[in-house]
């Protein structure tokens, strides 16, 4: 399929999203706003009992959960497209790709059929929304830090006889400051770490995590990664940990 096909399917996609799913489906709301209402308000702030559709796009191609190979487009529409179709008809929680801390929020839905026309056109819409918003008003973003440089990571890994322990954050992850604040952020922790580990923290919207780490991390943050001194991946742990199991993550490691 040509770029020009795949963009009149998009526009075709939208349209049926806006004529068929809108009225129960809200329009876009920020993540940022998003986080605050799950995960700080308890549904209070926003009222949710559907997913948005930026909600609804991010579960399909960008969460933990989403569907499909990125690197095979055209695979990967298909399996969007029968999802949407076996979903829809049968919309089962336990299926769902949405977020399992949201779902507990969301009202049961009622089962509908969808044509295989009506399915390829929705999966061209979400596979097309990210991209489509991001033209309508750019993400500016500015480098916060270098990418680390992994020789002299290394280097002073093997000197100091200490294994590393890579940490996925991001400036907008509600858990990671809750994190940093109630467990990082303590003396013995730190003391902990610096005695046995080298902590290379990576904010992932704008930096890569080293170490060929970018295949094994599934989206999540906060997401640790602990690495022998030669940077062999030995466990990765995410989500957030209280202070007492994040320092037995430690010591099971060594």
């Amino acid at each position: 399929m040509c770029i020009r096909d795949r963009y009149a399917d998009f526009q075709e996609g939208k349209k049926l999203f806006e004529d068929k799913c809108s009225s129960c489906h809200k329009e876009y709301i920020s993540f940022k706003k998003l986080k605050e209402n799950f995960f700080e308000r308890n549904n209070k702030l926003l009222n949710l009992t559907i997913p948005t559709e930026n909600m609804l796009s991010w579960a399909i191609m960008d969460s933990g959960k989403k569907i499909g190979d990125p690197d095979d487009s055209d695979m990967r529409q298909i399996e969007i497209e029968e999802y949407l179709k076996e979903y829809l008809a049968n919309p089962d929680i336990t299926n769902s790709i949405c977020d399992e801390n949201v779902l507990k929020y969301y009202e049961k839905k009622e089962p509908i059929k969808i044509t295989d026309e009506e399915s390829e056109l929705l999966a061209q819409y979400f596979m097309g929304y990210k991209e489509d918003r991001q033209k309508k008003a750019p993400i500016k973003k500015k480098s916060l830090a270098q990418n680390p440089d992994e020789q002299k990571l290394l280097d002073k890994a093997k000197k100091e006889g200490k294994h590393f322990i890579v940490y996925a954050t991001s400036q907008s992850c509600y858990f990671c400051k809750k994190m940093d604040k109630d467990v990082l952020s303590l003396e013995d922790v730190q003391k902990k770490m610096n005695e046995d580990y080298i902590f290379v923290k990576i904010d992932v919207d704008f930096v890569s995590l080293p170490f060929g780490l970018k295949k094994y991390f599934k989206g999540m943050t906060p997401t640790f990664f602990v690495l022998t001194s030669a940077g062999e991946l030995l466990n990765t742990y995410p989500g957030a940990w209280v202070k007492k199991d994040f320092l037995e993550i430690l010591k099971e490691n060594l």
